[in-house]
């Protein structure tokens, strides 16, 4: 039994290899940050979520430190059955009141928020309609529901509203990502708000691209636009991009977050987030609030490296955040850039399909607070300098 798995499971590894589709992981082997170890070799790292340089943050990490002396290491056991620290417990208070909502809730991972939260909130008879290009765990949690699941042309108004018109009966629950993670561009959240009110859906966000980054104060797309829980009822964000550390929330009314305490099975039926992580982003969420600069330096960044792309004429998405995909449209090729710019000393991601849609191979290249301008403009060249090599190769 196991020797005829093995083989047929070879045979599709085989033919992701020929496909040029094969994933590898690297051994990181130092704290996260600008600069990093992988593989015994020093690179500067532009592949991290953690855009404002808080994961290796000295009160962020102090924080923990004391965290783990209070508390321990693990929390034990479910929120239910005595996993709810006082840590969780301030956290959700002071996420609640950063997001302007009366309630947050604390999830282990944004995986499992996005796929509880849709599943508690929908059942048979009910709609799921999701942008195209919504992360896997909402496409996930709209399949693992028993809901009817539609998926709307990417930030398309006119193509949502359509679909919402034909719906008849059954709760409508619109699903989309705040800032898409592939292509770094933002969802229209105002038109989404509005359509949504006028056919009677609720609207659900997963901004977890956007909290830290966007906002005066951090706080994501919502705040960019200015959309309260009334506009926006259903707000999704993790910790372990803008705040440095590990974990998700979904933010909402008191209804709302009863609902997922009662219903939602990845809330339930897991052990709690470590006390000593909410205590470590308690310190972070202060500092992301208070020290502007880093958002400010962001995109001093963001222009910088845009305008050095485009000048050795690369093609870029529209993206005004610290996702900024480098279109190269060829999966080897792709590839081969990727691999080429790890050995020279610099780290991107090489996203390719099914991750991406054909045809629509690129270099994700993610920028952070800790980033020197002398960085950026390194990468610029080695990019320009690595496919000048390929291509002369191939000639």
């Amino acid at each position: 039994m196991s020797s005829s798995m093995d083989q047929q499971l070879q045979l599709r590894l085989t033919q992701r290899r020929s496909d040029n589709l094969y994933r590898q992981r690297h051994l990181l082997q130092s704290a996260q940050n600008s600069i990093v170890q992988v593989d015994g070799k020093t690179c500067v790292a532009f592949c991290s979520n953690d855009y404002l340089g808080l994961a290796s943050h000295p009160a962020v990490i102090d924080s923990f430190r004391r965290g783990v002396e209070t508390y321990g290491v693990g929390s034990g056991a479910s929120h239910l059955i005595y996993g709810h620290s006082q840590e969780h417990h301030a956290l959700e208070e002071e996420l609640a009141a950063f997001t302007g909502r009366p309630r947050a809730l604390l999830f282990s991972t944004g995986y499992m928020a996005n796929l509880g939260t849709i599943r508690a909130l929908v059942e048979k008879g009910d709609h799921v309609l999701e942008d195209r290009l919504n992360h896997a765990s909402l496409l996930d949690g709209g399949m693992a529901s028993d809901a009817r699941c539609q998926r709307y042309h990417h930030s398309d108004i006119a193509d949502l509203a359509k679909r919402l018109a034909k719906i008849e009966s059954g709760r409508k629950l619109v699903v989309t990502d705040g800032v898409f993670s592939m292509d770094g561009d933002l969802a229209p959240l105002p038109e989404l708000a509005q359509t949504c009110r006028q056919h009677d859906a609720w609207l659900m966000v997963d901004d977890a691209h956007g909290f830290g980054v966007l906002g005066e104060s951090g706080g994501g797309l919502a705040e960019h636009h200015h959309l309260g829980v009334d506009e926006l009822p259903i707000l999704m964000g993790t910790l372990g991009k803008g705040f440095g550390t590990f974990g998700a929330f979904v933010a909402g009314s008191d209804a709302l977050v009863e609902t997922l305490i009662q219903f939602a099975r990845t809330y339930i039926y897991t052990t709690a987030l470590p006390p000593a992580v909410a205590a470590a982003t308690r310190i972070s969420l202060k500092i992301l609030r208070r020290e502007t600069w880093r958002r400010e330096k962001l995109q001093s960044l963001i222009a910088r490296f845009r305008s050095g792309i485009r000048d050795i004429g690369l093609e870029l998405m529209d993206s005004p955040t610290p996702i900024q995909p480098v279109l190269l449209h060829d999966d080897a090729l792709c590839y081969q850039v990727g691999e080429s710019l790890r050995t020279k000393g610099f780290l991107v991601g090489a996203i390719r399909p099914p991750t991406v849609p054909v045809g629509s191979a690129r270099l994700r290249v993610t920028l952070c607070a800790e980033h020197t301008e002398d960085q950026v403009d390194a990468l610029v060249d080695a990019i320009d300098r690595t496919l000048t090599e390929l291509r002369g190769q191939t000639s």
